[in-house]
């Protein structure tokens, strides 16, 4: 089997990836990029029996060495969104040149790529990031993500605090988005990595097989908790200025109101069975994912 290398691998994607994916391999075939050996999460993986290399997005020659004899770099798109662009192109030019054969990338779903859109800062550096895999001359497998589920407890707080404010305040209007849990993503990423070759040159879409909105949560949430959760959503001004008012810092309440407009503006409200069938099943229902979360 050829060797892969999964990058974020200490972040919940990438060592989901890469447990999911010693299930249908050997840990020889699978190395995994570290930011830290030393880091906790890091010493897991290695006690797992995984080969870790360390590397940075930031740092090309770092990622040249731990590029070699790689075959397939399962590329995480990086966290920090405000880096992305030149950590990107790093990754991309680094891996044409350490000859890797087959880059399989961590996208997003969108449906509006104008410099207008709520999500153009996160949208453009995917489309520039696609763009430079295609260009690169390298086999490619491009996946579409929708949001993870995990952004609604995110989004939402505790359980504790959901029950004390008994309300849903985000300013997403009646858009809905068809979430996917992270684990769900990473069953499908491994099922694909142990058979790249089926997916060569492919844009797959990966979207849950609901489509729910804010308030629809909100009514799961009732029957969740046993208690009324009610679903409002403000004008952006009055949101931002709420979230300040709670002394929320301003990175936070930017990017909370950046998604919710995307996903009142339909953004993330996608159909397509790609996943499913990846999965060989229907993506976790939301039901399910908040009563495991909240119940």
């Amino acid at each position: 089997m050829a060797k892969i290398l999964i990058t974020g691998a200490t972040g919940g994607l990438g060592g989901t990836t890469a447990r999911f994916l010693k299930e249908k391999t050997t840990s020889d075939n699978i190395t995994v990029l570290v930011r830290d050996k030393e880091s906790d999460n890091a010493k897991a993986l290695a006690s797992e029996g995984f080969e870790l290399r360390s590397g940075d997005y930031d740092n090309p020659d770092s990622l040249a060495e731990a590029f070699k004899g790689i075959d397939i770099l399962y590329f995480v798109s990086a966290s920090d969104i405000g880096k992305r662009i030149p950590q990107h192109k790093n990754v991309v030019e680094t891996a044409k040149a350490s000859n890797i054969k087959h880059i399989m990338y961590t996208s997003t779903v969108r449906k509006d790529e104008s410099s207008n859109a709520p999500l153009h800062v996160v949208v453009d550096a995917h489309v520039q990031t696609e763009n430079w895999i295609k260009a690169s001359g390298l086999t490619y497998t491009i996946l579409r993500h929708n949001l993870y589920a995990e952004v609604i407890p995110m989004f939402l707080g505790e359980k504790e605090q959901l029950l004390q404010s008994k309300t849903i305040y985000l300013p997403t209007g009646s858009g809905k988005t068809s979430f996917v849990p992270r684990e769900d993503f990473a069953e499908a990423e491994a099922n694909i990595l142990a058979d790249p070759s089926s997916y060569e040159n492919k844009v797959l879409e990966f979207n849950g097989n609901e489509q729910i909105s804010f308030e629809e949560v909100a009514h799961i949430l009732t029957k969740t908790l046993d208690e009324p959760i009610g679903y409002v959503s403000p004008e952006v001004d009055e949101f931002k200025q709420t979230m300040a008012s709670y002394q929320l810092p301003e990175g936070i309440i930017g990017m909370l109101t950046m998604f919710s407009l995307g996903i009142a503006k339909g953004e993330f409200d996608q159909k397509s069975n790609d996943l499913e069938a990846v999965l060989g099943r229907k993506t976790k229902s939301i039901n399910e994912f908040l009563n495991e979360v909240y119940g």
